[in-house]
């Protein structure tokens, strides 16, 4: 029975973990599941849910020959690195300075560059080559640039959906919380489809501008998305040609094999922050 690799990836709002087989290439993704991020909870305690995950969709824990973490939380880096040597008796990799990416950086400070968005652009240029755009809806909404020759470039960063969301409503108490969904016209009759309106619409816009005006400084780059609301907004915008759920996880799977260890040595970027 072939190995498993555990891909994890700490974001502010959600803990994105993905099982990747090791018998073919590329591997496959044979599950998923989705945390949320608390900064409270203990190893013990995270221990606990990790191993209803793995019990729940019957799998042997013991498959996971190896672990790769990602993270922008870096209190809770060392917690999930105790999660990884508690259960599976090894240390994750730990992808930062020191992790081989094959992607030169062109950011002024690297380390300022949160890792999920180095994984996402790794991952979109090994998907759609360059140059291309990754835009990843989370708390954060991000667009990270690769040219043609496989440079990482920067990008911008915007208000996530639900964050701003969430402004709104705490600022205007006449306001309430939807559902974002595509509402009947660009002119809502009611305040729940007129905030649906701004949500979808505003941010679909907000997105094929800023794609316009990066292809101004990139060239004709291709446009992939990724994030829970990836797939709305694609519906309404003109850019993004390409929907991957997954694609932060994809990406820390190709950056363990970009970084495979030799059985016994110590894993790239492990110790390193």
């Amino acid at each position: 029975m072939s190995g498993v690799l555990l891909a994890i990836d700490i974001g502010n709002t959600n803990v994105s973990l993905g099982l990747f087989d090791d018998g073919g290439t590329p591997r496959e993704l044979l599950e998923h599941w989705r945390l949320g991020t608390h900064r409270d909870r203990t190893s013990d305690e995270l221990v606990i849910s990790m191993r209803s995950l793995f019990e729940n969709a019957e799998i042997d824990r013991d498959r996971v020959t190896d672990v790769i973490i990602s993270s922008v939380v870096p209190p809770l880096l060392p917690i999930w690195e105790r999660v990884s040597t508690k259960l599976f008796e090894r240390p994750p990799m730990i992808v930062g300075p020191g992790i081989r990416t094959g992607m030169q950086v062109r950011y002024e400070n690297p380390r300022e560059v949160g890792a999920d968005r180095i994984v996402n652009a790794v991952a979109a240029y090994e998907l759609m080559g360059g140059p291309v755009i990754a835009v990843d809806f989370g708390t954060a909404t991000t667009f990270d640039c690769v040219s043609s020759a496989g440079d990482y470039l920067g990008g911008a960063i915007f208000p996530g959906i639900m964050v701003s969301m969430e402004a709104l409503f705490d600022r205007a108490a006449m306001l309430h919380r939807i559902e974002i969904q595509r509402p009947k016209s660009v002119i809502g009759k009611t305040t729940t489809q007129s905030l649906q309106s701004g949500l979808l619409y505003g941010y679909a816009g907000m997105v094929d501008a800023m794609v316009d005006r990066i292809r101004g400084e990139l060239g004709e780059a291709r446009v992939i998305a990724t994030g829970g609301l990836a797939h709305r907004i694609a519906g309404e915008s003109t850019t993004i040609e390409r929907v991957e759920p997954f694609l932060t996880l994809e990406g820390l799977c190709i950056l363990f094999e970009k970084n495979r260890p030799q059985r016994g040595a110590k894993p790239p970027g492990e110790g390193v922050r």
